[in-house]
């Protein structure tokens, strides 16, 4: 009897035991977050919208090495390792995966439509097939857009306004790269209306982008350079050719301006990433991505790189600088 007695008690005893782990393991440990993140190349750009994105989940509360895990991979502009990272961070099991630029979203949409995906940097959402409508994406997928109406227009017209002198406008761009495609389209229209001619310099890797700007001196007055994620990775090669050939170069985002181009119509990419991340949150905490419209900057403004004109042949004047964010001073 005893000995039954005994092993009730021990039976008990470690029934509680058991209840009570299970209950530290429950209630008293915070649920980790993992977030995949996949990017297409670094460049300042693509790497603000990054730090934006995960300043916000910080600003909400998750913390890596608390309640937050960060996978971070970048294809380093390789199609092929696009995909395997896409397909990796799927079969990671991530809560939420975040594409940075057009190629990387594309990968990852095509491997997934089960996990939550973001996306920003991406030029044109509905082209890219990413979503099937702006103000109500549905499916999995939702995220912003660094597509600002004005941006190109203003851009090109700026080249008239401060290059009065300037005839053709030399465009070097990765025409295998969707966005950078559209951005081409969309800046020659602006060119034409604006009374410009262009001359056009595709590339496929970041190794040709200094033949292709050498190729264009003495055919082009100015460079401008679209939002392209290969030419913008060896943005140096082409400022180096425009200080050399004193060839004014307009960019289409601020980070390349403050890298050592002449100017921009832009915004900061920091801010797209950092609205990207409040949607992660929003998604995280129970929304569903197909009910979140796709976001756009908000804001933008002329930059204008002191430095960069006077290594580039550019005369600034003050009527130039008014309304203008300077640096390079």
């Amino acid at each position: 009897m005893k000995k039954i007695l005994a092993g009730m008690v021990c039976g008990s005893l470690m029934l509680l035991s058991a209840c009570g782990s299970d209950s530290s393991t429950s209630g008293g440990e915070e649920k980790v977050v993992k977030i995949g993140i996949t990017q297409i190349v670094e460049h300042p750009s693509l790497d603000a919208a990054r730090e934006g994105f995960i300043a916000a989940l910080n600003d909400a509360g998750y913390e890596e090495g608390k309640n937050l895990k960060i996978d971070y991979q970048n294809a380093q502009g390789d199609m092929n390792n696009n995909m395997t990272i896409a397909q990796n961070l799927v079969t990671n099991d991530s809560d939420l995966i975040l594409a940075i630029a057009t190629a990387s979203a594309q990968s990852v949409v095509q491997s997934t439509k089960d996990i939550p995906i973001l996306f920003t940097g991406i030029t044109d959402p509905l082209g890219a097939g990413l979503v099937q409508n702006l103000e109500k994406p549905g499916a999995n997928v939702t995220g912003t857009s660094d597509t600002h109406p004005d941006a190109i227009k203003n851009t090109i017209a700026s080249i008239k306004k401060f290059i009065p002198e300037a005839k053709t406008v030399g465009i070097i761009y990765n025409d295998g790269e969707a966005n950078s495609v559209v951005n081409v389209d969309n800046a020659k229209k602006a060119l034409e209306e604006n009374g410009l001619e262009y001359a056009l310099s595709a590339i496929s890797t970041s190794s040709e982008v200094k033949q292709a700007a050498e190729s264009l001196v003495g055919r082009a007055d100015v460079f401008y350079i679209p939002k392209d994620n290969t030419v913008v990775s060896a943005l140096e090669s082409v400022i180096t050719v425009a200080n050399v050939e004193k060839i004014p170069t307009f960019v289409g985002e601020s980070d390349s301006v403050k890298r050592g181009t002449f100017s921009s119509y832009g915004f900061e990419y920091h801010d797209l990433g950092y609205t990207t991340g409040k949607m992660a949150v929003d998604i995280l905490e129970g929304k569903n991505p197909g009910d979140i419209p796709v976001g756009f900057p908000e804001s933008l403004e002329l930059i204008v790189n002191k430095q960069a004109a006077e290594a580039q042949g550019v005369e600034v004047t003050e009527e130039m600088l008014k309304d203008a964010k300077v640096v390079g001073e």
